[in-house]
């Protein structure tokens, strides 16, 4: 079978190769190409006689997945599959795996990292340090004892509470489904109204899907306290965020940690909640580890092994 890498993986090529040989000494052909493209006929053309296809975080579009045809598996590299034309996928009976798992770590992390910036004025206080200026106008708040709502309990949401956890946070959560491991970190489970009504920081780990398109509009941003701070490190489509740019810009909630937008960066100027007020922003980078990266790499090529080996 041939097996193509269509773009880097945030690793090195002697590691790609290391990971590949397998593959080779099995007979099998691969084939990585070390630059991302976004043009539907280049991913076409590198695609086009693939077996199976390795993407990562680029999309992946209908107008590729319709012209496959010798294409058995399409191998994400990444947690989410919605930059995947998933439906075309099906209908050409074309399977689709993830790489669930790798990120759990640096997602939470980078949830912790925003709340600190915020509650601690981080961000501001580098920028007064280097204008000469005092600690005026910089106390902070602490964690502890603070109301962390999670909205969804995966694995991600799971690691989320275990951080927090440490901090001394009271933690609820919202999902649909109710899992033990969670109550025994002292997780309370509740309704969205009741977990938008009391938490003072708000975390979303959803999936995107049709489920959850718009999951947080303006009804639901409205129930929140005028002190919480929402934090989505998951999907920018779960929010409304124009819905939350008002809400930010007329006091209604204290502020927002962004990592996931509408689209992915850069974000046009224009973007409104790119100009809200009581924002911190990092351009989809919560993945973004060297230690996640090695372990995304990893766990794909191992996927990979097992469907060539009928696992």
């Amino acid at each position: 079978m041939k097996v193509k890498l269509l773009e880097p993986l945030g690793v090195s090529e002697e590691y790609i190769e290391k990971l590949a040989k397998p593959i080779v000494d099995a007979g099998h052909e691969f084939k990585y190409y070390d630059e991302k493209t976004t043009d539907a006929d280049e991913l076409f053309e590198r695609s086009k006689d693939a077996d199976v296809v390795i993407i990562a975080n680029n999309p992946y579009p209908k107008e590729v997945v319709e012209k496959l045809e010798n294409t058995k598996l399409i191998q994400v590299a990444f947690t989410g599959i919605d930059h995947v034309a998933v439906d075309e996928a099906e209908e050409k009976g074309i399977k689709i795996d993830n790489a669930a798992g790798y990120s759990n770590q640096s997602v939470a992390e980078h949830v912790i990292g925003l709340i600190l910036n915020i509650l601690r004025k981080i961000s501001e206080g580098d920028e007064a340090t280097r204008k000469g200026a005092t600690s005026n106008g910089l106390i902070g708040q602490e964690i502890m004892d603070k109301t962390v709502g999670v909205i969804g309990t995966g694995n991600i949401g799971y690691r989320v509470c275990e951080l927090f956890n440490v901090f001394g946070a009271k933690l609820i959560a919202n999902s649909r489904t109710e899992k033990p491991e969670f109550k025994e970190l002292g997780v309370e489970y509740v309704d969205l109204d009741t977990l938008l009504k009391e938490s003072d920081i708000v975390t979303i780990h959803l999936p995107s899907n049709k489920h959850t398109k718009g999951f947080l509009g303006k009804d639901e941003i409205a129930k929140m306290k005028e002190d919480a701070i929402l934090i989505n490190c998951a999907r920018g489509a779960i929010v409304d965020n124009d819905a939350l740019a008002d809400a930010l810009n007329d006091g209604k909630i204290r502020a927002a940690g962004i990592d996931v937008f509408d689209m992915e960066p850069p974000i046009p100027e224009d973007y409104k909640l790119l100009n809200a007020k009581n924002t911190l922003f990092t351009p989809h980078v919560a993945f973004l580890t060297e230690e996640a990266m090695v372990r995304r790499a990893d766990i794909v090529f191992d996927k990979v092994v097992d469907f060539l080996n009928n696992k």
